[in-house]
């Protein structure tokens, strides 16, 4: 038998999970896959700056200040305009596509099986290894306040990796445990105590601006982009870290009431409004201290309290408020790192442990401690600059592909009933991409070597494990 000519063999089809197989699978449109609708729009806002505000601005605020000087204003507000682009994107397929996945599943049901589940592989950088990185942030405020209240802080031992001169972080692995544990108790409590610590730490934040701002000097910001336009862009890949978590409000599309209009709405509130708090508080805090001095304290807000004031007393509070912040980080990210293999594990690309959820509580709780337990370990261990470049770098790559998944979607389900579309369409997701790939450009090419080895090891894992056990292939048995 002759072999077909090379030219008129069929081009192999991509492994795509149509939008509407996605809800029907999870549910969405009804209670959810044993899940259980309880956040409102509030809480829904709440948990999206629950998920942001946290170790970005707390403690990363002066390292993209040492890159940028004066001009990390700039570098704040760049990163803004990539977060709002691809915003309006998760706005659009968050409304069309209402299941926990987030990008992962976007990416399933427009590029296929092969491109979500290195979109998922991915988001353990976004989500996973930044719990680590942020619950190392945690440990340092944690001891500033400890400072402020009794003047006594942890051991470096106790309280540094390695690399920062210690050999376990033990408060870094306390707030991940604590963090589960509240998670596996369930939703509703988990989003009350995020609610609860969002408005606490908006409130920190704009005490420190009503205090920093007492001691304003404009002399501070002259010379005002002292490292040029490179700098203000390397502080901008720095300062994109600030805003990790805010695509997270996407994977409680399941578990949100009305997630068709909230989510879309939820999204552009926590951008508007963490943009415009980052931006005073870079302000602020140059402007009270000048940008060698900030750029040199990982504690800056409390330090720059406390020279204010002339007393340790405020800047334990906003110590206090650090502590808080960062630990909602924990909370919200760790949310949706689970929700995300969860996701993965419906579609048999991971193993089915991920996917169990508790009768009693409508948690994936088994789940959760394993997310825990793994980046407990990084957190223990590593340093905070080590994994910053990586998560942003992993978080950018994603975004990238959500800008392209609109368009995809676009083309493929014209006719899908979208609650919000993105304006200007294709215009905006088009500069999506571009400032995505820019701000990656940014992060120098070590990271990227570190992010193409990760890729290598995601595209063996998928080979290897996933393709072969995809239920898109194989659907699952009746019950199994």
């Amino acid at each position: 038998m002759r072999r077909p000519h090379p030219a008129s063999r069929p081009a192999p089809q991509l492994r795509i999970k149509p939008p509407r197989q996605l809800i029907a699978e999870s549910g969405a449109d009804l209670e959810g896959h044993g899940l259980r609708r309880t956040m409102g729009l509030f809480q829904l806002v709440c948990f999206g700056v629950g998920a942001i505000v946290g170790t970005g601005i707390f403690v990363g605020l002066s390292d993209s200040v040492a890159k940028a000087g004066p001009a990390v204003v700039l570098s704040f507000a760049l990163a803004a305009v990539t977060c709002v682009f691809t915003a309006f994107s998760f706005a659009e397929l968050g409304g069309a596509i209402p299941v926990s996945g987030s990008s992962y599943s976007f990416a399933y049901a427009t590029l296929g099986e092969r491109t979500a589940f290195l979109v998922g592989w991915c988001l353990l950088l976004e989500y996973g290894v930044s719990v680590s990185a942020v619950a190392v942030g945690w440990s340092q405020y944690l001891n500033e306040l400890l400072n402020s209240l009794v003047g006594w802080q942890l051991p470096d031992a106790l309280s540094a990796g390695p690399g920062d001169g210690g050999v376990v972080n033990l408060p870094a692995v306390v707030v991940i445990l604590l963090a589960a544990t509240l998670l596996v108790r369930g939703v509703r409590e988990s989003a009350r105590a995020t609610a609860a610590m969002a408005v606490l730490k908006i409130g920190i934040l704009l005490l420190f601006l009503a205090i920093a701002f007492t001691a304003f000097q404009a002399g501070h910001l002259s010379p005002f982009a002292t490292h040029g336009a490179g700098g203000v862009t390397a502080g901008a890949s720095l300062a994109f870290f600030s805003y990790i978590g805010f695509d997270a409000i996407t994977t409680a599309g399941e578990e949100v009431k009305n997630p068709r209009k909230n989510v879309p709405i939820a999204i552009m509130i926590c951008i508007g409004l963490v943009t415009l708090l980052y931006c005073a508080v870079a302000v602020a805090a140059i402007g009270g201290l000048g940008a060698d001095a900030v750029g040199d304290k990982p504690a800056a807000l409390s330090l720059i309290v406390n020279q204010v004031t002339d007393s340790t007393v405020g800047g334990g509070v906003i110590a206090f408020g650090a502590v808080v912040a960062i630990a909602s980080v924990v909370l919200a990210v760790m949310y949706g790192q689970t929700r995300i293999l969860m996701s993965m594990s419906r579609d048999g690309l991971v193993p089915r442990v991920f996917e169990r959820v508790s009768p009693k509580t409508a948690t994936p709780a088994v789940n959760t401690w394993i997310v825990a337990l793994v980046f407990a370990v990084p957190a223990a261990f590593a340093s905070l600059d080590a994994v910053v470049n990586l998560t942003t770098i992993g978080t950018l790559a994603v975004m990238a592909v959500v800008n392209v998944a609109v368009v995809a979607l676009r083309r493929s389900e014209p006719e899908l009933k979208r609650s919000f579309r993105v304006p200007l369409y294709p215009a905006s997701p088009i500069l999506g991409v571009g400032f995505c790939l820019y701000l990656m450009y940014g992060t120098g090419w070590a990271t990227w070597l570190q992010f193409a080895a990760f890729l290598v090891v995601g595209s063996l894992v998928y080979a290897c494990y996933g393709r072969s056990r995809s239920r898109l292939v194989a659907p699952a048995a009746p019950g199994a």
